[in-house]
């Protein structure tokens, strides 16, 4: 009976999700076809919206081994196209992924656990490399907006919780002033009560003292065919200020971003089986693996290897001699390169 149940709730997760959730997905064959997610402006309500996002069929957790749960890690995929920029909410994000896209293009996952800003955006769609990515954490939350429709059963089996603008349309509004589909807005607190605690970042990063040797390093840029990021190192904020496209990266207000540490994490990248509505297939960068990577912070590049045994386990960063590699106190970036 118990089985019976669960298939029944999660076909009507995914139900939902294909008739409600992705309403705008769901005209059109691709995930970004230009239009958004077909959904209307909304005006901001004035209390928390009384709807939940959905919830699955509970899976094992993907807390790292020693870590106890603390709530959920809201994820949010945040556009970045240059029509996108200044983008709402990453200075407050714990960690931000910087992940490839259809058309050599790029996008954004912001992680929220320390505390929720009052707006992150603009929101976009998601991607089928998204659940591995966040099966390192113990049920997440995924604020996005739009799927390609043979990821929506995926997303509706795995083991987090969806929060689209259908299910929750108190937490979602649209800028008038900006174009579609490069408008939606996401406001944390009409989707969670409060922020998780640092206790929900179950990636297993370690943040600690400088490691030993490394080389020094001023500036570091990563490309990929049609997007470009580079890191340079401020001696007087002793963060790495973050460009996007040769254009310095900054909050709405006009602050740049600047993380303190930042990770060149070397993965496989492959085509995925779906495409967008051009038939431009998405790339899939597998997390779950080992690997090479390259390790910023206070002004010194180090040499490190990465590895995630499972993709229910976080991904932990070596020094050459083996020994963890800690991280510097504050936000942390990190950028999927290929690794062929």
């Amino acid at each position: 009976m118990r089985r019976e149940a669960r298939a029944v709730l999660t076909a009507a997760v995914a139900a939902l999700l294909a008739a409600g959730g992705t309403a705008g997905c769901a005209a059109g064959p691709g995930p970004d076809d230009g239009r958004g997610s077909g959904h209307r402006a909304q005006s901001p309500s004035p209390g928390p919206s009384s709807r939940e996002p959905s919830r699955p069929p509970s899976r094992e957790p993907a807390a790292a081994a020693g870590r106890p749960a603390a709530g959920p890690v809201l994820a949010v995929k945040v556009d970045n196209v240059r029509a996108a920029r200044p983008q709402a909410g990453l200075d407050s994000a714990d960690v931000v992924y910087v992940e490839p896209v259809e058309g050599g293009l790029s996008r954004l996952m912001a992680l929220y656990a320390t505390r929720l800003p009052a707006s992150v955006g603009p929101v976009r769609s998601a991607r089928e490399s998204d659940l591995e990515l966040l099966r390192q954490f113990d049920q997440p939350v995924l604020a996005f907006s739009g799927a390609q429709r043979k990821l929506l059963p995926r997303i509706a089996g795995a083991p987090l919780r969806a929060g689209t603008p259908e299910q929750n349309p108190g937490a979602y509004v649209r800028d008038t002033a900006r174009p579609a589909p490069h408008n939606l807005y996401l406001r944390p607190g009409e989707l969670l009560p409060s922020a998780a605690g640092p206790g929900a970042l179950t990636t297993g990063f370690r943040h600690g003292a400088a490691p030993a040797g490394g080389r020094p390093q001023t500036s570091r840029t990563v490309r990929y065919p049609a997007a470009r990021f580079t890191f340079t190192w401020s001696a007087d904020r002793k963060r790495w200020l973050v460009a996007m496209d040769g254009e310095p990266a900054v909050t709405p207000g006009g602050r740049r971003l600047a993380p303190a540490t930042v990770v060149v994490q070397y993965v496989d990248v492959r085509s995925s089986a779906l495409h967008d509505f051009r038939g431009n297939h998405s790339p899939y960068a597998e997390t779950v693996g080992s690997g090479k990577a390259e390790v910023l912070r206070d002004g010194r590049a180090h040499a490190a290897a990465w590895r995630r045994g499972s993709a229910a386990d976080g991904t932990a960063f070596t020094a050459p001699d083996g020994e963890p590699l800690g991280f510097a106190d504050g936000q942390v970036w990190v950028v999927f390169a290929d690794a062929s």
